[in-house]
């Protein structure tokens, strides 16, 4: 029996709402990793654990570490090799496992890394739902290693099965041109099997290195490669994917970006027969997509992220969700997110509407009613201060006909709107408005960047 003591220390830099990140050997390092790995069955209270992971450099390093401590711990890794994220969600709740550790740091460049936990039927551990007891635990507690109870490591193969229930919502997509940027990121192991050779690609070989552009495609100059192919080959439509394939984006015929929150409302046409249901959106999502389905379905509203969107579209019994960063969430897939499947359903739509003679664009156009500030980063130390500031100056000039405290403020007027809340994975403030006319949203966007300014 080997004992090991750990300093103990109130707080890991890796250690956020939604998962553990951060610059691999600065922020976290291969011993983290072990030791995230050795309390992980004690947390989740399982023998048994399933392993996936990008391609990034660090992975198998991680991996092996990760895997270490499972094993020390006598858990079983069942290891089902480079995979999705949404591959990791998909083999959790399919197969039945009560713990899964997709290793990854998504759309963050190259010198990142991470784990996104998942507990039984893929619901999300974030940081008030087990990470901090785990956190607790690494920090904390004492390592035993009963060598006479050491775990294996496992095989598993579980691409096929995906891929096959991925290609059950393959719609006929024949009259339909399509280009797709892969980022280089995880959602290339996938997109061929089921698109095959039809659509233009690029950069579709994995490649933890990102060559040719980070895989975030929320940063402009990111999703630009894409807007061009689009152009060439006059595509109607153009997709990209984020580097562990849980989110995806389009730009129209155009090559036009579509904010992603709107793409929830070209979504509630394929869900036709679930009508009178629920959908969840974020509190950052445009008026405009209640506005256009809100006859349709039943709105419901909750905090960014997946560590507490998962969890919401599971309390309601809703049918569909999605966020303004790119991620939608489906009763059907566990009440989890994918990036192929979102696409799978949205090309759907679009291919309908080409079938009617209706352009993206056009259908995007009677959807967008409001112009939009995109979201705006303030780097200031006093957060809660500046929201409450922001918050008094419009509450004491006129009452808002709607107003939500949870995941910072939503405040809303009858012509315009604000969300302003602290980023929960970066040392931001972010402030997000909407208008009626451009006039009125460039002078809030200008008054709420004054009271702001103060704080700086």
């Amino acid at each position: 029996m080997l004992y090991c003591g750990l300093k103990n220390y109130k707080k890991m830099k890796a250690f956020h709402a939604y998962d553990i990140r951060g610059v691999y050997n600065k922020d976290f390092n291969k011993d983290d990793a072990y030791k995230i790995g050795y309390f992980l069955p004690n947390l989740l209270r399982t023998d048994k654990i399933l392993v996936g992971r990008d391609v990034r450099e660090s992975s198998p390093e991680i991996f092996e570490y990760l895997c270490k401590g499972i094993t020390d711990n006598g858990a079983d890794v069942f290891d089902i090799g480079f995979s999705t994220t949404p591959m990791v969600y998909f083999a959790t709740a399919k197969y039945d496992f009560e713990a899964s550790v997709m290793i990854t740091a998504s759309h963050n460049p190259r010198e990142y890394n991470g784990m996104k936990i998942s507990r039984a039927n893929a619901l999300p551990v974030g940081y008030d739902s087990g990470l901090k007891e785990l956190e607790e635990m690494v920090l904390n507690e004492k390592i035993e290693i009963n060598f006479n109870n050491i775990g294996k490591v496992l095989y598993l193969d579980v691409k096929q099965d995906y891929l096959t229930f991925l290609k059950g919502y393959l719609p006929d997509l024949s009259d339909l041109k399509i280009a797709m940027d892969l980022s280089n990121g995880m959602a290339g192991l996938l997109v061929k099997d089921i698109f095959g050779t039809a659509p233009s690609y690029l950069y579709d070989e994995p490649d933890g290195t990102f060559p040719n552009h980070e895989a975030n495609p929320l940063v402009a100059e990111n999703i630009v490669d894409l807007q061009n192919l689009v152009k060439k080959e006059k595509a109607d439509v153009g997709l990209i994917f984020d580097g562990d394939g849980d989110r995806v984006m389009f730009v129209d015929e155009n090559s036009k970006f579509i904010s992603p929150d709107l793409m929830l409302a070209v979504m509630a046409d394929y869900f036709k027969a679930d009508e009178g249901g629920k959908f969840l959106q974020d509190i950052r999502t445009s008026k405009a997509v209640a506005e256009h389905i809100g006859a349709r379905f039943e709105k419901h509203m909750w905090r960014v992220g997946r560590a507490f969107a998962a969890a919401k579209l599971r309390e309601i019994g809703g049918v569909f969700g999605g966020e303004l960063a790119g991620h939608y969430y489906f009763r059907d897939f566990y009440y989890s997110d994918s990036g192929l499947l979102a696409a799978l359903i949205l090309l759907s739509v679009i291919a309908d509407k080409k079938k009617e003679g209706r352009k993206l664009s056009e259908v995007i156009a009677e959807i967008e009613t409001y112009h939009n500030s995109g979201e705006i980063n303030f780097r200031i130390a006093q957060k809660a201060q500046a929201m409450d500031a922001v918050k008094n100056h419009f509450f004491g000039t006129e009452e808002p006909t709607a107003f939500f405290d949870f995941d910072g403020y939503r405040i809303e007027y009858a012509d315009w709107w604000l969300s302003i809340r602290p980023s929960n994975t970066e040392p931001y403030l972010r402030l997000l408005v909407e208008a009626k006319t451009d006039e009125l949203l460039h002078q809030k966007v200008a008054e709420i960047k004054k009271i702001i300014g103060q704080f700086s």
